[in-house]
């Protein structure tokens, strides 16, 4: 259920985009971000800070880009979102007892993930660059291409990028018999 909720607003963008363009589908994306982080209220009593931080977002460069009738801002979104990603990884190699990484994979994982410091650490420095290459590849695409295909990669590209990412993580996590421990 979670998951289609996050998906959501995606979706919504998706289609606004094929059948009213940019601008409405630009309009929809800002409500359904706001739709999105009140049921996240009504069902968990909290909003995630990644659904925060990107509603707030959709909001600003939403608002940009329909005051402004300039598509660039919205384009601009998915990049400003990734880097300050990157920014937070990279300072949880000095901030707080364990890195973003070892708490999101830690908490996905639960008692079975044993890691070493180092391999956190590794893991983490992953997530760093690769949402950092994310925003730059966003950039590239947004200046390069038209509308429309980064219209497409937004959607498609960077989840499925996301998805390969993740899942190669995982399928690298699972070969390792010294970090994975059988649940009891």
């Amino acid at each position: 259920m979670q998951a289609l909720a996050e998906f959501a607003p995606l979706l919504a963008f998706i289609v606004t985009y094929y059948l009213r363009g940019l601008y409405a589908a630009t309009a929809v994306l800002m409500l359904a971000m706001l739709l999105l982080i009140a049921v996240d209220w009504l069902r968990l009593k909290r909003v995630p800070p990644l659904h925060a931080l990107s509603t707030v977002l959709v909001l600003v460069f939403g608002t940009a880009t329909l005051l402004l009738h300039n598509r660039q801002f919205i384009q601009w979104k998915p990049t400003v979102f990734f880097w300050l990603a990157s920014i937070a990884f990279l300072g949880s190699f000095w901030i707080g007892r364990e890195t973003l990484t070892q708490r999101f994979l830690g908490a996905a994982f639960g008692a079975r993930l044993h890691l070493s410091d180092a391999l956190w650490r590794r893991l983490n420095g992953w997530w760093t660059a690769f949402y950092a290459a994310l925003g730059a590849l966003n950039l590239v695409v947004a200046h390069y291409a038209s509308e429309r295909a980064w219209v497409n990669f937004k959607v498609f590209g960077l989840t499925l990028l996301t998805l390969a990412f993740v899942t190669l993580q995982m399928v690298w996590l699972n070969g390792r018999a010294d970090v994975l421990r059988p649940q009891s």
